[in-house]
């Protein structure tokens, strides 16, 4: 949510930005907002021109009193305790228009940061570099789905009984391997000086509308029947609502998390032969890592956060490429966007497996998180960044591990993790 105003004061800056996103059909609400806090404004001149002649009126009442002329100041008591009534009545309709404003702030995307490139959508995302070499081995690279039923690993059929489309059950070394892929992302991080957390899993629709936009929610969350609760689509959302309403200060900046999680997202289930078993599903596990800092510090921890990732997949033997997400492919929150793509040799092209985002202090204002720099308090900046999702990142470790007997190569990182097990064959 962008500060009302910047609205009052530099609205077509802010129809500009609605431009540079398609969201065009968004453009009447800046309008819409200029016209409804005007009234507003006026409403609440209206409370305190009454608030100012009340004091004035008491003023004048105490003097009376003061002078024992009780009688002149009988009209000036029933004055006064009109105001009140008059002034619970503005009251209302103002709160009523400030609900009215807030509901579309809401709904109008954030500023996007001056170095996003401007496109459509994700086809018009820019490639800023690839880290490793994408090698496609000269051998068949078995589907991921069909490697790890081989290996003992996957069963879909029984997930299906249980829950439906969109689950899995993984077994035996390749349980092992995606628990060890999510342990060394916790150490990683640990390393990286950061503090490990497991949040709740659930969280209420106060925090959901704090941390995204309407649309993503009900494009996203699993709502709990008869409860003001929701699952968590990624950690990231309960660890930011954890600093909401707290002004933090300026020595214990920055606050920098990383949160292990389940997560829970209304994927649709897989499409065609490649998405076939763990690429579209709706339960799935996350290291992510999140920071709230200084908002001058905040582009220096997007290029760190969105660098370690990359380290990270490096150490797995993936590679990877960092995808500079363009404006119509920023969800409304996001200043700033790149996406982590991991190579996959069985598709011959690069798939998400993460992504790195700067919120500016879209979700301080939404949440109230605020920083006190000894001369007042302002908005924090917030960034969010997945260290790993498995089994997406199962998969890409899957395809690029793999050798032509089929069996797979377990890394130095991950052997820790592992019993030692150098690779996981078929029993």
């Amino acid at each position: 949510m962008i500060d009302i105003k910047l609205i009052r004061e530099c609205p077509e800056l802010v129809k500009d930005n609605i431009k540079k996103k398609f969201q065009d059909k968004k453009l009447e609400l800046v309008d819409k907002v200029i016209e409804l806090d005007t009234k507003w404004r006026k409403e609440k001149k209206k409370v305190d021109d009454l608030r100012s002649k009340r004091n004035k009126i008491s003023e004048q009442i105490n003097k009376l009193m003061k002078e024992k002329k009780k009688d002149e100041g009988e009209d000036l008591i029933v004055q006064a305790k009109e105001i009140p009534i008059k002034i619970d009545k503005i009251e209302v309709v103002a709160s009523k228009l400030a609900e009215e404003i807030k509901e579309i702030m809401m709904k109008i995307p954030q500023m996007i940061h001056e170095s996003v490139p401007i496109g459509k959508g994700e086809e018009e995302n820019i490639e800023l570099e690839k880290i490793g070499e994408p090698v496609v081995p000269d051998f068949e690279i078995f589907n991921h789905a069909e490697l790890a039923e081989k290996l003992n690993g996957l069963d879909l059929d029984s997930a299906r009984k249980t829950s439906g489309q969109g689950f899995y059950f993984l077994r035996g070394d390749i349980a092992r391997l995606h628990s060890a892929i999510l342990t060394y992302a916790k150490e990683f991080m640990i390393e990286k000086g950061f503090e490990f957390c497991v949040p709740p899993y659930m969280i209420r629709s106060d925090v959901v509308s704090g941390v995204m936009s309407f649309e993503e929610m009900d494009a996203m969350m699993y709502k709990i029947e008869g409860e003001d609760l929701f699952m968590i689509g990624t950690s990231e959302h309960p660890m930011i609502g954890s600093f909401k309403n707290k002004t933090l200060i300026k020595k214990e900046m920055p606050q920098t998390l990383t949160s292990y999680s389940a997560c829970f997202r209304k994927e649709k289930g897989a499409h065609g032969i490649e998405e076939k078993g763990l690429y579209r599903v709706h339960q799935f596990e996350k290291q992510e890592m999140i920071v709230v800092c200084e908002p001058t510090d905040s582009y220096e921890w997007y290029e760190k956060m969105l660098n370690w990732t990359v380290e990270f997949f490096r150490d797995l033997n993936i590679p990877v490429r960092k995808l500079e997400c363009c404006s119509g492919d920023l969800a409304d929150l996001k200043a700033k966007s790149c996406d982590v793509e991991a190579w996959s040799p069985r598709q011959k092209k690069y798939f998400e497996v993460g992504s790195c985002t700067n919120m500016e202090e879209a979700q301080a204002r939404r949440l109230r998180i605020k920083i006190n720099g000894g001369k007042g308090n302002y908005l924090a900046h917030t960034l969010n960044n997945t260290v790993v999702a498995s089994p997406r990142g199962l998969v890409a470790f899957m395809e690029n591990n793999q050798n032509e007997d089929g069996s797979i190569n377990i890394p130095k990182k991950l052997q820790p993790y592992m019993g030692k097990k150098k690779v996981i064959k078929a029993n």
